[in-house]
């Protein structure tokens, strides 16, 4: 009898250590007072897009307000705010959107995006001899098409190539479609003329193809021809081989080809370790050419300084290495692949951006995503993040890569 008693109490003792165990795992308050954990959202990407969200809206703000003095609240910097609210709402949307709809809406998107491009042609407004900028008629609203189809043509590639099952080299057939997918809007980018998005999205989609498991050697002869097109290209345009000489000798005609370059230079170098302070760069004051666009970097360093420049590239760094954990925890084929596109979509234009703001590679006419003036890019800059932050969700219900068995 006693033991049975002692047996029962024990087990009673055990079943209550056991329920104080399971107390302690279990959520403290809910998941309302923790709404990361509840929403399985990447606290890395969100803190990092923040961080550059912030400040891309102080920038403007000061680069802006010289343009408009008459005025509290420069109409550049309210189109940038207006936009930013539009792009945290698309963000939302895209990141509630289950893989599963992103990638049956892969292909019907990359459509929309040609159409886009073809009717950019037509009908299209040219600015600075390129035609980038498609009208919506009756809304006196203009937007890039360009942005669009980079995000869907990525979008586009990830889902054909993912249907690879049980091969861990992917088919000729499946490389052949990417590249057709590739191939239009890059040609039509080419004749806007865009080529420094054309190149740049063809280089995305190459990486989303190697990961996706096409052997290099298969790219051999494509970049070989990609290679050749480029410097072709540039002999060929004039505005295009302008910019190789202004990067190669910016010194050499300072007020000419060299003019934006030299100016950049110009503000990190009176920026200096810690910046002029907010508000009182002088380069903005029509010394940059449009630096609250493609030069907004340099605008940074000359008020904020090093320290500045060094936030954003942390940042930049830091939301490449979420998208890549992302990445490298998910489990599901396609969005392994679309979380490294986006990643990808998000930072190395910023790469380029920065590289090209302190000289070491010719002008592109890339933007820096998040902080760079343009409604467009800052939207679907938004969208690209909320789809990365999808597959994080996604990855989130799945086994981590380094725990499988």
């Amino acid at each position: 009898m006693s033991g049975r008693k002692q047996g029962r109490g024990r087990g009673s003792s055990s079943q209550r250590v056991a329920a104080r165990h399971r107390g302690a795992r279990a959520p403290a308050a809910g998941f309302a007072d923790r709404p990361l954990e509840a929403m399985r959202l990447d606290g890395g990407a969100l803190l990092a897009a923040g961080g550059l969200l912030g400040i891309g809206v102080l920038m403007s703000y000061s680069s802006t307000a010289p343009l408009a003095l008459d005025r509290l609240l420069p109409p550049l910097f309210v189109e940038h705010v207006g936009a930013l609210a539009v792009g945290l709402v698309a963000a939302t949307a895209a990141m509630l959107t289950p893989l599963h709809v992103l990638r049956a809406l892969a292909l019907p998107a990359w459509l929309v995006a040609v159409a886009l491009l073809l009717a950019n042609h037509l009908i299209g407004i040219e600015v600075n001899g390129a035609t980038r900028w498609l009208p919506l008629p009756g809304l006196g609203i203009r937007f890039q098409p360009v942005e669009i189809a980079k995000l869907a043509t990525l979008l586009a590639v990830c889902a054909v190539v993912a249907r690879n099952p049980g091969r861990r080299e992917l088919s000729v057939g499946r490389d052949a479609a990417a590249v057709a997918i590739v191939a239009l809007p890059v040609a039509l980018l080419v004749r806007q003329p865009d080529f420094g998005n054309a190149v740049l999205l063809a280089a995305l989609a190459t990486l989303v193809l190697i990961a996706a498991g096409t052997p290099v050697r298969r790219l051999l002869a494509p970049g070989l021809l990609a290679a050749g097109g480029i410097a072709g290209y540039i002999a060929t345009h004039e505005y295009a081989l302008r910019r190789v000489i202004g990067f190669i000798d910016p010194w050499k005609d300072p007020l000419g080809v060299g003019f934006q370059l030299v100016q950049s230079f110009v503000a990190f170098g009176k920026g200096g370790v810690v910046g002029l302070g907010l508000g009182a760069g002088r380069q903005k004051l029509s010394y940059l050419p449009e630096g609250h666009t493609d030069f907004i970097l340099a605008l940074i360093a000359e008020e904020l300084g090093l320290l500045g420049v060094l936030l954003v590239l942390g940042c930049f760094a830091a939301l490449w290495v979420a998208g890549t954990r992302i990445a490298w925890q998910s489990k599901d084929r396609f969005a392994l692949l679309l979380a490294l596109a986006m990643t990808s979509l998000l930072t190395v234009p910023a790469a380029v951006n920065a590289a090209v703001v302190m000289g070491l590679v010719p002008t592109k006419g890339l933007t820096l995503p998040f902080l760079s003036h343009g409604g467009t890019s800052l939207v679907v800059c938004c969208v690209v993040l909320g789809v990365l932050l999808s597959a994080g969700r996604q990855a989130s219900r799945t086994e981590p890569r380094g725990r499988r068995r």
